[in-house]
């Protein structure tokens, strides 16, 4: 598994087309899918985002065949091969076109409403799609950006068969790919999420978008604009690498501790911070450990060490334009609980709130009374060990705690709807305490 859902394969993907920032790239995402991914890709290159119509031309007796494609503005690509081989008639071929082409005017109703498709003319088209199988789709999509004038096609998915570029490489004049492994059976088997994207949520990408580039437009130079960046986040004498995203109108930024030796990629916390940036929350995900400290087992287990790192990156955020006056919140996981809550006991740490997944808060010891955030601990019925640690420290904080049970889970909340439940529960937490909280942060304003 490499991406939690179609949003956390998009901010990865966008991370290898930084170079198309700037070049007035059009973003195309195939629907319904590859909408989300493109979504992010657009986000993080400031582009226009579009969707790519394209409605396959199959075979009566073999649809799967494909004789051809449609796309909008009487676009059509033939394969006269197919044709010839399959003996369809032109009348044949007419009446599926038609089928097809009522099909692809009613999804462009749907999805756009009365605005036009984005033109393509002369300009570098960006396709994205959520993953590549058979490449007949993404074939089809680069052919019909290329017939509507595209000057230049790249192509782009999150994970594809390790022979992707054979098969596509004509039909675009760059791909770009994450991952491409040879044990590939179909795109889902990649992703912790991959539940069906339906219209309403095409549609909510297009208008995101949409209203994000109207906000680009009227926003006065030197008024600071919502972000989804990669970050270097400083902490005393060393830069860690992090991911920064920060929705407009945000309540506050939750900054996510990890445990375990756990990463910035976390999947379990990039899952949490994917639904909390859906809650309007802001997330900091980074690395508490350089790549030679993950190598010595005790710096995970080094409280002290992750709780400065933590109040460092605190710092630094408060520092960020996008952080103004925001209130700041701490999401920590197995030993990364302990680091919250060691940092949020600090005098100055003007901490709105504290959530522990599967914690050891115990590992905070004699800090747990000193710490003044409301403090939501969620463990795993079935976690019965880390039940009763949470248990005893819960009983040695003072400040406003609930211990929330998540029945029926394990550790690591692996469970069908698991992840989900701590999801709802952390959104709660940081957006009732957050709100309460924005008016004493605003006093601190330099």
């Amino acid at each position: 598994m490499y991406f939690v859902d179609r949003r956390d394969a998009g901010r990865q993907l966008a991370t290898r087309l930084k170079h198309l920032r700037g070049s007035g790239v059009v973003v195309l995402g195939l629907p319904r899918g590859g909408v989300p991914v493109a979504a992010e890709v657009a986000r993080a290159l400031g582009a226009p985002l579009d969707v790519c119509l394209v409605r396959k031309l199959g075979v009566p007796f073999q649809p799967e065949l494909g004789m051809g494609a449609i796309g909008e503005g009487g676009v059509r690509v033939i394969n006269d091969e197919v044709v010839r081989t399959a003996r369809a008639t032109q009348d044949t071929l007419a009446a599926v076109e038609a089928r097809e082409r009522e099909v692809l005017e009613s999804r462009a109703r749907r999805y756009r409403g009365e605005r036009e498709p984005l033109g393509l003319e002369g300009r570098t088209v960006l396709v994205v799609d959520d993953g590549v199988a058979t490449g007949s789709t993404a074939r089809a999509a680069c052919r019909i950006a290329r017939a509507r004038g595209a000057a230049r096609i790249v192509l782009a998915v999150p994970v594809a068969p390790h022979d992707w570029s054979a098969r596509l490489g004509a039909d675009a004049d760059e791909l770009v790919c994450l991952h491409t492994p040879w044990d590939f059976y179909a795109v889902g088997q990649f992703y912790a999420d991959f539940s069906q994207t339906d219209d309403e949520e095409v549609v909510d990408c297009l208008e995101e978008a949409l209203a994000r580039s109207v906000n680009t437009r009227l926003t006065p130079p030197g008024r600071a604009l919502p972000q989804d960046r990669e970050a270097g986040v400083r902490a005393g004498p060393l830069v860690l690498r992090g991911q920064l995203t920060v929705p407009r109108g945000a309540l506050g930024i939750v900054v996510f501790a990890h445990g375990s030796g756990s990463s910035r990629h976390s999947p379990r916390n990039r899952f949490v911070a994917a639904g909390l940036n859906r809650r309007g929350l802001g997330t900091l995900l980074f690395d508490l450990l350089t790549e030679a400290e993950e190598t010595d087992r005790a710096n995970v287990f080094a409280t002290d060490l992750l709780a400065h790192r933590l109040t460092d990156a605190t710092g630094w955020l408060r520092a960020q334009p996008e952080a103004r006056d925001l209130a700041i919140g701490y999401f920590g996981a197995s030993t990364g609980a302990a680091a919250a809550l060691w940092a949020a006991a600090e005098p100055d740490a003007r901490i709105a709130a504290v959530v522990s997944r599967g914690g050891r808060p115990d590992l905070a010891g004699p800090r747990l009374p000193m710490v003044t955030a409301p403090t939501l601990l969620i463990v795993g019925g079935h976690d019965q060990l880390v039940l009763g640690l949470n248990r005893e420290a819960q009983a040695r904080l003072r400040c406003e705690n609930e211990l929330a049970v998540v029945p029926g889970a394990t550790h690591l909340f692996e469970e069908p709807g698991a992840l989900e439940k701590v999801t709802d529960l952390a959104g709660d937490w940081f957006a009732g305490h957050m709100a309460r909280a924005a008016p004493a942060v605003a006093r601190f304003r330099p």
